[in-house]
């Protein structure tokens, strides 16, 4: 309790809102609740084959996305509020399109929407005062879809916030030097470290591209569920970047101590 009084009253509140951002939202999918027990029985049925291509789509989506958006997002852009609400928009139009065409356009749409999504996590992390050319901030980026509540298939990771923050940072070794072999081409640490994300972002993969495989939901429920995912991930980097801040402030093992007491 006295690493909780360390921090300002205010500081405090944005510790609990994260907190409560973090491991209280889940999946964001799951509020489209007339769906719940049909993407549920869909995933549980998905063959082993297709998984396995969901798992492999999703690493080569965080790799070309690492390799575009942390490459051309300006960096020297004067810090603001975040534009959560143009990304929203962007990330739906994506969503009518793959709805529309099914499962068929689903390789393009999560390409395209998860390159938006991450552009809006990267603008986050500038409004919370991160520096988005310090290799680290990057990573912190990328960790994002990582990160959030449990779902009802992801039983076998452990997805507390700072749980998940070990597990893949754990994954490699200097991984702010690994973003430097990306640009030459070669980097063993960044495979892995993406490799780590992607698997815990295929869990919420499998379910979108269920949900946008049934033929009924079309245009506008693909559009609903591109909007459901881009709102979870904004939460979740809200969260994760705000803490972030707090620890630059305060200390990580003091603001830890203080999340793992609310």
């Amino acid at each position: 309790m006295l690493k909780i009084k360390s921090l300002t009253s205010t500081d405090l509140q944005t510790l609990r809102a994260a907190k409560n951002k973090m491991e209280d939202i889940g999946w964001a999918i799951r509020n489209l609740n007339k769906l719940g027990n049909v993407i549920e029985g869909k995933v549980k049925r998905l063959p082993q084959n297709r998984q396995h291509w969901l798992q492999q789509l999703s690493y080569k989506v965080l790799q070309t996305v690492v390799k575009t958006n942390l490459i051309t997002m300006k960096q020297s852009k004067v810090k603001g509020a975040p534009l959560n609400k143009t990304y929203k928009a962007l990330v739906t139009s994506s969503g009518i399109f793959g709805g529309a065409l099914g499962a068929t356009a689903f390789g393009v749409d999560l390409m395209v929407s998860t390159k938006l999504m991450m552009r809006s996590i990267m603008d986050i992390a500038r409004s919370e005062g991160e520096d988005l050319s310090n290799l680290d901030t990057q990573l912190a980026c990328l960790q994002v879809f990582a990160l959030g509540g449990k779902t009802k298939h992801d039983d076998s990771l452990d997805t507390g916030y700072y749980a998940s923050r070990v597990a893949i940072s754990s994954a490699v070794k200097g991984g702010t030097k690994a973003l430097e072999g990306l640009l030459t081409g070669s980097s063993n640490s960044l495979v892995k470290f993406i490799a780590a994300v992607a698997a815990r972002f295929s869990v919420q993969v499998s379910e979108k591209f269920v949900a946008q495989a049934i033929p009924i939901i079309g245009a506008a429920g693909g559009a609903s569920i591109n909007l459901a995912f881009i709102h979870h991930f904004q939460n979740m980097a809200q969260a994760h970047f705000s803490i972030r801040r707090l620890e630059r402030l305060y200390g990580e093992a003091t603001v830890r101590n203080a999340y793992e007491a609310l």
